[in-house]
Parts: C-alpha cells; structure tokens; sequence
C-alpha cells in the first residue's frame, strides 16, 4: 500500500514549469521537460521522474553543464533522415523536436529516421517512442550514457546503460513499449535505492576485483570513480547470456555515436582532465516506421492485439494468477495514478522545497 503523500499532477507540472523557468529555461521549453517528468511518474517509472527534477536538470544548469537555452541545429537533412546538433541543451527539448521530425517524414515517405549529438540526459526513452506510436506508427529509439557497464568478461565502466525502446501501436487502450536498459539494471534505479535507503540487489553491480556492491550510495560513486561497473543484461559472463546485453549496448552505442558523429564509451563521463565537472554530450537517435504504408495501420493493430492477447491468456505458471505485456502494467499504474498525482518520498519533498526557496517560488506542498 502507498505510504507516500500525494501531489496532484496540476500542482506538481505547474510548480516544475515555473522552477524550469527560473532556472532560464524558455517557457515553451520548460512545459515539454515538466511534461516528459511527470508521463514518467504517471507510468510508474520513478526512477526517470519527479525524482530527478533537481539533481540532473536543476542542478546541471546551476553547475553550468547543461544549457537551459536549446540551441537546435540541423547539420544535415534529406527527405527521409536528419543530424541535429544540440549543443549541450536541455536533451528532453533536443529529443521531441526529433521525433517529431522523423515522424513527419514518416508521414511522407514511409519512414524517417533522426540522430542527434551533443544532446543530454533525456527522461525516459518510452516517451519518445509513444510519440510515434500515438500516430500509428511504429518508434524506436535509443540513447548512449556515462560510462557504466562492464563488458563481458571485464569490470571496467565502458558503456552506458544505453536503451533500445520500442513503441508499437495495438487496438488494446495502449501501445506495447519495451522500454528497459541494456545492464541489469540502471543508474537511475541505483539512485533511487540510494534515496529510500535502501541496499542495491546483489547482482547488479561489480566491482573491480568482480566482487557484487550492494551499498547504493557507495555504488553511485564508485560508478563515477570507475571501482564499480553494472552488469550487462543476462548477468556476467556468457553462462546466463550477459553478452546479449553487452551486444545490444554496443549496438546502442555505434548507432548513438556513428550516425552523428558524436561522443562515445569514455567521453561520457562528464569529468575533465583536471576533474572538473563538463557536459555529457550524449547521442540520440529516433524512427517512426508508418504501418499504413504496409498492410494499413488497422491491420497492424488488430494483428498486433490478437498476439498480445494470446500471449497473455497462455498458460500461467504455477502460483501465477496473471501474465502481463509490455506496457500494460504502465497503463495500470497510470489508471490508479490518475486522479491522485505523483507519490513523493521524503527525500524528493526535500528537493522540491530547496528549489522553491532558492528561486522564491509562491508554492506549498500539501506535504507540509
């Protein structure tokens, strides 16, 4: 049972939108990035949410690592494809205004696809692949990060957590989205163990002599420092098959890096050569396929359906009352979300009030 206040969406995406502002983000620009927060929270995906409002946006502007003013270049266009260049802006801005060009050269041709560098941290990768989806469409999309996953067979921080998302349109009340890392599990996860007190799973993370880390706050530097590494997805080594998720995180990398010509593995870290703090200057990338220029966007979704709707009626596990699909415990949890906000813990209530008393802000929380 949640034990946590609430925060209606109305106070909360109102109270970021004005912060966003305050911190120089242009109000146009501050309603996108309060918006891809909260669709995070409302998809339970807390990790990537309200959580973060502080320390990866806030803080980063204060810090001078991340521009609140989003200067959006594109390098080089054809009907079908598009380089952007984001020049260290705020990467949730970079991200929509790409998919939303992908998606319209879908509309025209079919497919169209977008890449963007010297971006940044961009929320969850599921929300952009719902853009496409939304249209009928099929989306992918993928992002590079800070170093922090091992290859197989080393314990050296290498590549980020890097998802490969998809979003595809169903005749069901949502889409399927697999939207999930390519490590076990992910930094912001980690961080968010390290907020409620809570130990990381043994597992997860390794160290350099490849002994498991469980100490979340330690783990969050370490990973920073290079002494700890998260475990590819399968787990380490080849015997649960961790290289399927080394390869899928190389693959995420090259087309992150390659089709751009951006930064990649160890110029992610985010530190200089004198330790200082500098930019992540990540890559995106991001395709809308048009299931209409196929057998007809209709005929997508209802043979999309029927196939989810086996899989889940299937035989169950014994002790098993339910088998779920992708994306449909999201939309449960916005279902039950709805009508009562965002739960906050009292880590993140701190966060908020902080940042409404370092910009003045007019705002109570009902938390007080």
């Amino acid at each position: 049972m949640e034990t946590r206040p609430y925060v209606s969406w109305e106070l909360i995406g109102d109270f970021m939108r004005k912060a966003f502002c305050a911190a120089g983000v242009p109000a146009e620009d501050a309603a996108v990035c309060a918006e891809i927060l909260m669709e995070s929270d409302r998809r339970g995906i807390e990790s990537h949410g309200v959580n973060r409002f502080k320390p990866i946006y806030i803080d980063r502007i204060r810090a001078g690592i991340l521009s609140p003013v989003t200067e959006f270049e594109i390098v080089r266009e054809t009907p079908t494809t598009a380089v952007v260049d984001g020049h260290n802006g705020m990467g949730m801005v970079v991200a929509s205004r790409c998919m939303k060009m992908a998606i319209e050269k879908a509309k025209k041709y079919g497919m169209g696809m977008v890449a963007a560098r010297n971006s940044t941290h961009f929320g969850i990768a599921g929300y952009y692949a719902t853009m496409a989806s939304s249209e009928n469409m099929i989306g992918l999309c993928g992002t590079n990060a800070r170093p922090s996953i091992a290859p197989t067979f080393g314990v050296e921080n290498m590549l980020g957590t890097n998802p490969l998302t998809f979003a595809l349109p169903t005749d069901e009340p949502f889409p399927f989205v697999i939207d999930c890392a390519t490590s076990i599990t992910q930094r912001g996860k980690i961080e968010y163990f390290a907020r409620e007190g809570k130990p990381t799973p043994a597992g997860m993370v390794i160290g350099r002599d490849g002994s498991a880390l469980t100490d979340s706050d330690y783990i969050l530097t370490a990973l920073t420092t290079g002494e700890a590494a998260l475990a590819p997805l399968g787990g380490i080594g080849d015997e649960l098959a961790g290289y399927k998720g080394y390869g899928y995180a190389t693959l995420v990398e090259i087309l992150s890096a390659a089709l751009q010509a951006g930064s990649y593995l160890k110029m992610l870290t985010g530190i200089g050569e004198n330790g200082e703090k500098k930019p992540y200057p990540l890559g995106h990338f991001f395709l809308a396929v048009d299931t209409e220029a196929f057998m007809g966007a209709e005929s997508f979704k209802k043979t999309a359906g029927n196939i989810l709707r086996e899989l889940r009626a299937s035989q169950k596990a014994p002790g098993q009352s339910r088998i779920f699909t992708a994306g449909e415990k999201e939309y449960e949890v916005w279902q039950e979300r709805r009508d009562k906000g965002v739960p906050v813990g009292e880590a993140v209530q701190k966060e908020l009030i902080s940042v409404r008393d370092m910009y003045s802000l007019d705002f109570r929380f009902p938390f007080e």
